[in-house]
């Protein structure tokens, strides 16, 4: 069984025999299944009235425990997106009664945080257990065991660029 990568491949192999094209075999299909991923996960936040990277926002915040609330710095950190995306979302977000900025009493004016919402504690709370479904309906190629091999050697992969925890 052949892809567009071993296609690619191919290709130059033929225009350059004397070039080894192996690193594209997993450079090219992690970014084509990248773009994949993404997509479908759009399409996921989409059929549930979320924008993209609402999702994440949402989970975010949940995750993050009681009171479910962070400094937009340590969700700039947790998320990982840029401060101007991050605004926007909120505000967005912000809008549909999902989130609300929240000022510590006798706090600076900076130090505004972000806080889940009930009834944005109600969709995640929802919204999870069918996200790790279709996670899990993505990843359904590859048997269970697979999937934890696969994801050993993603973790070292990433750990090689200095991508570790998030705190």
């Amino acid at each position: 069984m052949t892809d567009a990568v071993d296609a690619i491949r191919d290709l130059w192999r033929a225009e350059r025999p004397d070039l080894d094209t192996w690193p594209t075999g997993i450079v090219g299909r992690v970014q084509r299944l990248s773009r994949i991923l993404e997509r479908e996960l759009r399409f996921f936040d989409s059929r549930h009235g979320l924008e993209a990277g609402e999702f994440d926002v949402l989970t975010t915040l949940r995750r993050s425990g009681p009171p479910y609330r962070m400094t937009a710095g340590a969700f700039l950190k947790a998320s990982m997106v840029t401060s101007g995306a991050v605004t926007k979302r909120i505000d967005r977000m912000e809008a549909r009664g999902l989130v609300e900025r929240v000022r510590p009493a006798g706090g600076d004016r900076r130090s505004v945080q972000i806080q889940l919402t009930d009834k944005g504690m109600e969709m995640v709370d929802e919204l999870f257990p069918l996200h790790l479904e279709n996670e899990s309906q993505l990843v359904s190629a590859l048997s269970r065991e697979e999937c934890e091999e696969l994801s050993r050697l993603l973790r070292r992969l990433l750990e090689s660029f200095g991508d570790s925890s998030l705190n």
